[in-house]
């Protein structure tokens, strides 16, 4: 039975957990590893965030520990297990074109803007609030509940690596970081590169050389532009009537230009986030399409037939024999996000690899490296993340679940992403909120909000969510 009315114990706090997400809001915590110090080893910003939720924790009686700088905990209750809240202070730099100051935490029309409104500083308060609210009605708990704070979450993940050597692994846990109702599954992520292996240097008499080709700065994302530096032996007319007409084939934007004797040629995509590739126009397929068509020089048309025949219109690894997917997470995707090549040093591809929890990454990692030696190519830089995945009959899910439920008296489906979040540092561990269905997702971007009426709607879910977990 449940008589405590979670709502109104929110609504009861609101003034102050307005305040005090306002006061963490403008702490401008971006990493600087440029001004690092020992006791800042991430930036002053960042070690200011952590320090004012150790401070605040403990002025409201919860026990307080700060691990190396990188990371902290508050903790409440007694019980052998942790019930884990995993959240992060640091935020992505602020960009530009705001309407108000990035670390202002204007509220205008219902909404609290800044950078890190909604990722994750507004749900970290909302959590705050949730642990507080429990432990100010007493209710008798058979758990410790443990809000770990993270400082990197937006880089490396340095904050949650440094914290569990030291410190324990709670028994089950969420991050509210993510979506509502409950993200149960995430997807590995496996970053590489593919090096192509040039010995030929012969000079052919070819129409085209290409001396440089580059596209993308990051492995997931799409890269929106590409550009090519080419030596034209005769007339260039010809080639740039071509591009022309292929930029019109595609709706693409591009332009051409000569400078120091060599033909340029730009590519305009569209950035998306590499989780879903065909959610952008990823400029540098685009381009490599378009080289082929041309006498290039044998070591470039080596490179961009391979990246053509295994790469365009294809981001579910169909060509590459690795194609996957699971009724779980869905399809194992492909994105290229860095292309580069060099007349002297050959070319190279970027990858960021998303596979379903089912997927062995061991066998796709052999089917790949046995394809590339047969192309004369070769895996370099490799990188992976297991998937993360909570069974739907696990006590965390079918708890949270039910609060969901009782809260929003809407049903709590179970998601699964591409993307990473902290949960997948704990075992038992998922993805719970702050963002409702049908919301839209504003993190990372420029006037970042988060709508006070629906952080007061989850903080209402999060304590409940911890009484529930831990009694």
């Amino acid at each position: 039975m449940n008589t405590i009315n979670w709502k109104q114990e929110v609504e009861n706090r609101k003034e102050a957990l307005l305040e005090d997400t306002k006061k963490l809001l403008q702490i401008k915590s971006v990493l600087d590893e440029d001004n690092a110090i020992e006791e800042a080893p991430l930036g002053a910003g960042v070690k200011e965030a952590l320090d004012f939720m150790l401070k605040l924790g403990e002025k409201d009686g919860f026990t307080s520990k700060n691990v190396g700088n990188l990371a902290g905990h508050l903790e409440f209750g007694q019980g052998e297990e942790i019930v884990g809240v995993l959240c992060h202070v640091d935020v992505v730099p602020e960009g530009d074109g705001w309407s108000s100051d990035p670390f202002g935490a204007e509220i205008r029309n219902g909404k609290l803007y800044a950078r890190g409104a909604i990722d994750d500083k507004g749900p970290t308060m909302a959590a705050y609030y949730a642990m507080k609210i429990v432990k100010e009605l007493g209710l008798p708990l058979n758990k410790r509940v443990r809000m770990i704070i993270g400082t990197d979450e937006e880089s490396d993940w340095r904050c949650v690596e440094h914290y569990f050597k030291h410190e324990e692994m709670p028994a089950m846990g969420f991050a509210p970081d993510a979506d509502f109702p409950i993200i149960y599954a995430e997807k590995g992520i496996s970053g590489f590169d593919i090096v192509q292996n040039t010995r030929e240097s012969e000079e052919e008499d070819v129409q085209v050389k290409v001396v440089n080709f580059q596209s993308g700065r990051r492995y997931n994302m799409v890269p929106d532009f590409a550009k090519a530096a080419l030596i034209v032996q005769y007339e260039s007319t010809e080639i740039i009537q071509k591009y022309t007409n292929f930029l019109n084939q595609y709706e693409l934007k591009g332009k051409y230009y000569i400078d120091n004797g060599e033909l340029i040629l730009e590519a305009e995509g569209v950035s998306a986030h590499g989780m879903e590739p065909n959610h952008g126009k990823n400029a540098g397929l685009f381009l490599a399409e378009f080289l082929i068509q041309l006498n290039i020089d044998h070591k470039a048309k080596k490179f961009f037939k391979f990246v053509s025949k295994y790469f365009w219109e294809d981001s579910r690894g169909k060509s590459l024999g690795i194609a996957y997917s699971d009724a779980i997470t869905g399809d194992l995707t492909i994105n290229v996000g860095k292309l580069h090549f060099s007349h002297l040093d050959g070319g190279s591809l970027g990858l960021n690899l998303r596979y379903p929890v089912t997927n062995k990454m061991e066998e796709t990692k052999e089917k790949l490296e046995s394809l590339l030696e047969q192309e004369g190519f070769s895996l370099e830089n490799f990188t992976d993340s297991k998937p993360h995945h909570v069974d739907e009959n696990d006590f965390l899910i079918q708890t949270l679940k039910k609060v969901y439920e009782d809260q929003t008296g809407t049903n709590a489906e179970l998601l699964s992403i591409g993307g990473g979040t902290y949960a997948r540092s704990l075992k038992s561990g998922v993805a719970f909120g702050p963002l409702f269905p049908g919301k839209e997702d504003v993190a990372h971007q420029k006037d970042e909000y988060i709508e006070i009426d629906d952080m007061l709607k989850a903080t209402a879910i999060y304590a409940q969510a911890i009484f529930e977990l831990a009694k």
